[in-house]
């Protein structure tokens, strides 16, 4: 492992954050193959019950890696399987979750849309520019986002090349839900490891918080909610 991936545990949940921050995350072959390594481990790992994948405030992921699609071949890029990793990560059984800031585009925003479900920080913005490089999204971008958002949508994305930005996907059904500005703003006035830590908290509170576990019952029981603030 060359750290394009780091893992933390806090059992039942996993952090796995993709970690090149210098290219936004792009998705180079390299960063492929850990991920999903570290993805398949944590799956088979009976202690974690969810699983939360991000990148920085920066980018989730904003794309393929370019400079290595320009030397790839059509034969080469067949053979290598490169589109056969999103098929290994939407197959995994443990739940998976994109926590995503920033830029998610082209294979970042396919990524994303692999996971079981989407949470995003107001700055994200998600995209399929593709066409612009005169090539189409190849990992599920045409199916997935179009089941997502509606046929119109999608394809006003994909042939633009434009951004929907967190509100926008939101209202479309791409995203779950939007996190508040602060953890944005508290990524800002502190370290970025510092960030990356609050922000996780806040995004994994609602599956393992005491008061997310009343909050359900008491709807399923038709009653008010006696939340503790834990």
């Amino acid at each position: 492992m060359s750290g394009l991936v780091t893992v933390e545990r806090d059992a039942p949940i996993a952090v796995v954050l993709l970690n090149r921050p210098q290219q936004l995350n792009a998705l180079s072959d390299e960063l492929m193959d850990e991920l999903v390594t570290s993805l398949q481990e944590l799956d088979a790992d009976e202690e974690v019950l969810c699983i939360v994948l991000a990148g920085d405030e920066r980018a989730f992921a904003a794309g393929a890696d370019i400079g290595e699609l320009a030397q790839t071949s059509a034969i080469e890029l067949y053979y290598a399987r490169r589109i056969e990793r999103w098929d290994t990560i939407r197959n995994l059984w443990t739940p998976l979750v994109a926590a995503v800031s920033g830029y998610c585009l082209g294979g970042g925003c396919e990524l994303a849309m692999s996971c079981d479900l989407i949470v995003a920080s107001e700055t994200a913005r998600f995209g399929q520019p593709e066409t612009s490089l005169g090539i189409i999204p190849g990992a599920g971008g045409t199916q997935r986002l179009t089941r997502a958002v509606g046929k119109s949508l999608a394809m006003d994305v994909i042939l633009s090349g434009r951004m929907l930005s967190a509100d926008e996907a939101l209202a479309a059904g791409l995203v779950a839900r939007v996190v508040a500005k602060e953890a944005v703003d508290r990524a800002y006035e502190s370290t970025l490891q510092l960030g990356l830590e609050y922000e996780r908290r806040a995004l994994y509170l609602a599956f393992a918080s005491e008061d997310a576990r009343e909050g359900l019952t008491a709807f399923t029981k038709k009653r008010k909610p006696a939340f503790k603030g834990r």
